[in-house]
């Protein structure tokens, strides 16, 4: 078996090495742009290692986990057009080197790749299924990207809708990940049901743990300031149950806050961070992770295969939420 390490080398490898050979150049160099960009390539890293606990060679559908990790950056290339943000790891979002005009239309392109990469990919008797499973996510996405968006205008969002929103924008792809890479190795259906359920777990704990840094995380560790999500008034898990847990004078100084045009951040992530501790919202949103995190992991142990082909997929996920970046 291959550890995580030798497969993320072996994904960086294959996307640095993809042929952008049709025309114009000015479509496809934002593509190959956003991909050299990096990342942590969580999801086909995440389909490689559910390939590996069934079979050896995981490189053989390194095209499908491409197709994964393509549709994932479209998705980051449209959310930054939409946001209007400027940055993207460090360097300027496609709209900002480019235009508006160039990030749609090369976004788009990316889309029609992803989905080239993973038909050209299924070959095999679970063809249908797949490609069934990717159109699925790839809609779901679109679905909470929506919920996300009316959130943005709405002081009454339930901590349900809430988590129904991130499972939908941020688990899918995770839990699609998982899945078809056990799919594509032949896993019998119960196990890549599973497997889709933990990556459901899993990605509801890691957005969860996202929402908890931005307000509790180092600034040294995090990679970037924190207190962003409170200053744009994100309905995030904490400000969803301050909203709904605080009492009258409370809600009162967090409605301030939200419809407060202008204002001094430091003052503002002061505030709101004082109302979170005082209301106990820290160790309500701790307590939500760890209970997402362990069911998966007791989902993981009952998948009905010796415990040393689950160890590097184990490891990979307890790396990724005891991170503190």
């Amino acid at each position: 078996m291959k550890t995580s390490k030798e497969i993320l080398n072996l994904i960086n490898e294959y996307i640095d090495q993809l042929p952008y050979e049709r025309e114009p150049r000015n479509l496809y160099e934002p593509i190959k742009y956003v991909l050299s960009l990096g990342g942590k390539r969580i999801r086909p890293t995440l389909m490689l290692l559910a390939y590996n606990i069934y079979k050896e060679q995981p490189e053989s559908i390194l095209q499908a986990a491409c197709a994964l990790e393509t549709f994932h950056n479209f998705t980051l290339l449209h959310d930054d057009l939409m946001d209007h943000a400027d940055v993207r790891r460090g360097q300027p979002t496609v709209h900002r080197k480019w235009d508006a005009n160039t990030a749609i239309l090369s976004g788009d392109t990316m889309l029609v790749l992803a989905f080239h990469h993973m038909v050209s990919q299924c070959r095999n008797a679970h063809q249908q299924e797949v490609l069934d499973l990717f159109v699925q996510t790839m809609l779901e996405i679109d679905e909470g990207q929506q919920y996300d968006m009316d959130f943005e205008n709405r002081t009454d969002v339930r901590e349900e809708e809430y988590i129904e929103m991130i499972r939908l924008k941020t688990s899918v792809l995770l839990a699609c990940a998982l899945k078809a890479g056990a799919l594509l190795a032949d896993a019998p259906k119960e196990d890549a049901e599973c497997l889709y359920r933990y990556g459901e777990l899993v990605g509801l704990a890691f957005q969860l743990q996202d929402d908890f840094l931005d307000v509790y995380g180092d600034p040294k560790v995090f990679g970037k300031a924190i207190g962003g999500d409170i200053t744009s008034n994100k309905k995030t898990y904490m400000l969803i149950n301050a909203l709904n847990r605080s009492n009258n004078s409370q809600r009162a100084e967090l409605e301030h806050w939200i419809q407060a045009k202008d204002f001094d951040a430091k003052e503002k992530i002061a505030a709101v961070t004082r109302i979170y501790n005082e209301i106990g919202i820290d160790k309500l949103a701790k307590q939500k992770i760890d209970e997402y995190f362990e069911e998966g992991r007791r989902l993981l142990a009952s998948l009905n295969v010796a415990d040393s082909r689950k160890a590097e997929l184990t490891g990979y996920v307890n790396g990724m939420m005891k991170r503190e970046k």
